[in-house]
């Protein structure tokens, strides 16, 4: 007679840790569609619609802002340490995929001011930035959902790949601009859009972490690689 209230509360808390799971994958597909967005009115130049991106932006606060009141839900439920793993890791990520919407904004906002502009070629390599980092964003979620630390660590090296990337194009719009003084304005839009794509990257990487966090607890991870030259710059 006594198990069936238990039994109750143990599926209840499962169900409401599942549906935390949920909605931290709801959020992260949004900034995943926040930031495809974003590149994709960087191509078109598209005013109107880079304003939707900005103005989208607060459903993804909105929702984390649901997921913190969630975890501080369960967390009173008096969870063990495997659960307070997950829900420090949940109120973590969600900070990143916040984040990681509102650089996807930045970049929608600041294409405006390129469209002013004649289009400048240097695009063309934001777009392969945006395009690496929008699939690391796209794996780490994977590795999210499956729960899968080694999956997440191979995200997480692949960052190096970004801080490539990066700091070849900051040193390509450098050049420009040192060639062409009408340049400088429209390229230094370019460099802080280039920046906000390597934050996403960052932040990408750091959910990965999470994952691993989750998984393995406190265990170590290797140490990671960087090669972001533009941030000594910067």
């Amino acid at each position: 007679m006594t198990t069936q209230p238990h039994n109750h509360i143990v599926r209840s808390y499962d169900e409401e840790r599942q549906r935390l799971t949920t909605e931290i994958l709801r959020m992260g597909e949004m900034a995943t569609a926040q930031l495809e967005a974003a590149l994709d009115v960087v191509e078109r130049r598209d005013d109107k619609a880079a304003a939707r991106i900005v103005a989208n932006d607060e459903a993804i606060d909105v929702l984390e802002r649901e997921i913190g009141q969630e975890v501080m839900t369960l967390a009173l439920r008096g969870p063990m340490a495997r659960d307070l793993r997950e829900l420090l890791a949940a109120l973590r990520i969600a900070a990143d995929i916040e984040r990681i919407g509102d650089y996807a904004a930045n970049v929608a906002k600041r294409s405006t001011a390129l469209n002013a502009v004649p289009p400048l070629p240097h695009t063309r390599g934001l777009n392969v930035l945006g395009q690496r980092v929008l699939q690391q964003l796209r794996d780490v979620l994977q590795a999210f959902v499956a729960n899968d630390a080694e999956a997440a660590e191979r995200v997480r090296a692949r960052d190096v790949d970004v801080d490539t990337l990066h700091t070849g194009l900051f040193r390509e719009l450098l050049t420009y601009m040192m060639e062409d003084a009408r340049a400088i304005t429209p390229c230094t839009h370019l460099l802080f859009m280039a920046k906000n794509l390597e934050r996403i990257g960052d932040h990408a990487t750091n959910i990965a972490e999470n994952i691993w966090f989750l998984v393995h607890g406190d265990g170590p991870m290797a140490p990671r690689e960087k090669r972001d030259a533009a941030s000594l710059a910067t």
